[in-house]
């Protein structure tokens, strides 16, 4: 036996510190292996054939010509491809009828020995349609647009505190506005890529996901499969933004053409394929109404928004929720509508709902600061509530004025003129803007094991995923504090779902909710060490953890992370063209597990904010159904020039009801308000407000 512990020996906890990524060299190096680079005997490669109508119904299919081409084994189609049970996501059920529901459907998978052979298959397939009228534009007054029961995840799609009307009519301040947002897709570095193989009835999957043990049951309701005769791996994920967060349709179309040609079959989407197969961010059009009285404390708000969903699955996005705990109002509506259009369904996209829904709000709440004449941080200071306004429940913590009065003392915002359109820099109009931020704490149930080994090392192992976070570093941090030992003496695997079910990562809750049951299991473990007097069995010792009681336990509180941004424009006011010289944010969200990590992920969520306010934006052709702009050529998004400085810090948060750690998701509120804050600094630069994004120069200067 071995000694593990030493009680007398003092150590520096880990959480906090910068530590490198421990996963750095290996993805630098290539060492790293993903998805679509395990490498099988007798590896087939999938090319996914897609639908050229928006709407209609397959015809014919002659696949002779292609299956005489070299290297070419087989077409998968709905006439050869197995049986799918109902997983209870209608747009997995591939390849099951001759029915069309958007373009970009995938119709076919040609298969061959090489990718090269499937895609020149694939371009020759004679596949035939009967094309029917499709729509695809989203407008708040089509007649088919209704009122889901439930948005993303679960919230109720409408809300009413008081009499919204009636403080409307009787406030000395109204403003009743019109947002609009895009289409906007995810496009993570790494594709989606499967690698698929059957031993007899055991499928083996290496899929590029967020949730491995997520994608499992969905492979297990579909095939009709125990949770035993399926293996999900993803130990490496090149960035997802919620486009991985759940199974999608290339692990089910390599799995189905694993099992027609009993083989390893690969099917990885193109850049442009990715467009119409694997989700977006819906557009939304918002009218928010809010009433005050003169000093700017509200008397009412009012948030209404319309967003699309497919006609093959509803997926409801939550743009209002926002409203409903920002900011205090005796009187309280948020509702939403959605419309079915022929288009492919729209999913997660960071900080669903949130995003968009900030943008809305949070430009309202500074047209109201303009007609009040009121600072934009005071106006936000005085509407500061005591409880959630929409369910009167207390906060676990709440330090957004915190936040706010930082970012103001770093960005030097005493020193602003509020008067706009008034800075000038040669042909550069320059402006200052801030917006707030909020994003839900959550946690979900996970499970997770720690072994004890005889040579004093550990072992941890949860389905976890790290999408780039660098939530493989902080779980080890995390495990090694709760064991007591150093970072060397822990290693942690993540990424295979025999390691039983966790959360995705995803929703700003997947090192929150991994980090419970790391804890709960480390700390199981240390008490069969003290039993053994620290001394490890040669057989070892191993602790389980299950934390679904647990976050069922939990006190009834609403528990979010809080904001504040602050950023500078330059507008040149010849072409319209903006640019971000500095961006400030400061964010209070529980115990920092890695400061280096975490500056990543909120620097990230700003930038990504910026190319929503500047840049992203999916056009749609209404003739043909499909998104112009369908890759890196045409879709845009920032980079490195785009902005000069960003500065991030945080607010010294202790939350103890939030999990054992304290922790609360940073992957996504850094994108939250940072569009807003622009179309602020904008109007500040120029006096014209932008309701509309992305701010094209166009818009800037019409």
């Amino acid at each position: 036996m071995t000694s593990t512990l030493d009680p007398a020996t003092t150590r520096t906890p880990l959480m906090g510190q910068g530590i490198n990524r421990l996963d750095a060299i290996a993805k630098v190096t290539g060492e790293a292996r993903y998805s679509g680079e395990y490498p099988l005997d007798g590896m087939i490669y999938g090319w996914v054939v897609q639908a050229p109508i928006a709407k209609g119904r397959i015809r014919d299919i002659s696949p002779a010509s292609t299956l005489s081409m070299p290297g070419v084994l087989a077409v998968l189609d709905y006439r050869n491809a197995p049986r799918l049970s109902d997983a209870g996501d209608s747009e997995l059920l591939l390849l099951q009828g001759d029915r069309v529901y958007y373009r970009g459907e995938a119709v076919a998978v040609v298969l061959a020995q090489s990718l090269e052979q499937a895609r020149a298959g694939a371009d020759a397939l004679d596949v035939s349609y009967l094309a029917e009228s499709h729509d695809v534009l989203l407008r708040a007054d089509h007649p088919d647009m209704y009122t889901p029961e439930l948005v993303n995840p679960n919230f109720p799609s409408a809300s009413n505190v008081g009499d919204v009307d009636a403080a409307l009519a009787a406030a000395e301040v109204v403003i009743d506005r019109v947002y609009a947002t895009p289409a906007e897709h995810n496009n993570p570095m790494e594709p989606h890529a499967t690698t698929a193989h059957w031993n007899g009835d055991t499928l083996l999957v290496f899929d590029s996901n967020q949730g491995a043990s997520s994608v499992q049951m969905s492979l297990c309701r579909l095939f009709d499969l125990p949770r035993s005769a399926v293996q999900v791996k993803s130990e490496y994920v090149g960035g997802g933004f919620g486009a991985k967060g759940s199974a999608r349709p290339p692990v089910v179309l390599a799995s189905m053409a694993a099992r027609l040609l009993g083989r390893p079959v690969r099917v990885t989407l193109t850049r442009q394929q990715m467009f119409a197969m694997v989700g977006y961010r819906t557009p939304t059009i918002q009218q928010v109404r809010l009433g005050s009285d003169w000093s700017g404390r509200l008397q009412a708000l009012d948030h209404l928004a319309y967003s699309q969903t497919s006609k093959i699955l509803e997926f409801a996005e939550q743009t209002a929720v926002v409203s409903r705990m920002m900011y205090a109002t005796p009187n309280l509506r948020t509702a939403h509508r959605l419309l079915p259009l022929d288009v492919p369904t729209p999913r997660w996209m960071r900080a669903p709902g949130e995003a968009p829904g900030s943008f809305a709000l949070e430009s309202a709440m500074d047209e109201l600061a303009q007609a009040c004449n009121v600072d934009p941080i005071e106006l936000r200071i005085r509407n500061e509530p005591d409880l959630e306004p929409d369910s009167g429940r207390p906060f676990s913590s709440r330090n957004l004025v915190a936040c706010l009065r930082e970012g103001a003392r770093r960005f030097g915002w005493d020193d602003r003129d509020p008067r706009p359109a008034i800075r000038q820099d040669g042909r550069w109009r320059i402006g200052s803007g801030m917006a707030s931020s909020t994003y839900p704490a959550r946690n979900a149930p996970s499970t997770c094991q720690v072994q004890a080994r005889s040579d004093g090392t550990f072992e941890v192992r949860i389905t976890a995923s790290d999408i780039g976070t660098g939530a493989r570093t902080a779980l080890t941090q995390i495990a090694a504090d709760a064991l007591r030992v150093e970072l060397d003496r822990v290693e942690l695997r993540i990424g295979d779902s025999d390691f039983g079910p966790a959360m995705i990562a995803g929703g700003s809750m997947g090192t929150a909710s991994w980090s419970w049951a790391v804890v709960k299991a480390c700390r199981d473990l240390l008490g069969q060490l003290d039993m053994h007097s620290g001394a490890v069995p040669a057989g070892g010792l191993l602790a389980r953890a299950d934390t679904k009681d647990d976050v069922a336990a939990q006190a009834d509180v609403t528990r979010h992370a809080f904001g504040a941004q602050f950023l500078e424009v330059a507008v040149d006011i010849r072409t319209g063209e903006v640019r971000v010289p500095r961006m400030i944010g400061v964010f209070a969200a529980g115990h920092i597990v890695n400061a280096r990590t975490a500056r990543s992920q909120l620097i990230g969520g700003m930038i990504m904010g910026l190319g929503m306010a500047l840049l992203e934006e999916s056009l749609m052709d209404l003739r043909f159904g499909d998104y112009l702009n369908h890759d890196l050529a045409g879709y845009h998004v920032a980079s490195n020039a785009d902005v000069r400085s960003i500065e991030v810090s945080w607010i010294d948060e202790q939350d103890d009801q939030t999990n054992p750690s304290g922790i609360k998701g940073i992957g996504e509120i850094g994108i939250v308000g940072t569009a807003a804050a622009i179309a602020n600094a904008v109007w500040h630069a120029t006096g014209r407000r932008q309701r509309t994004l992305p701010i094209r120069p166009d818009r800037v200067i019409s």
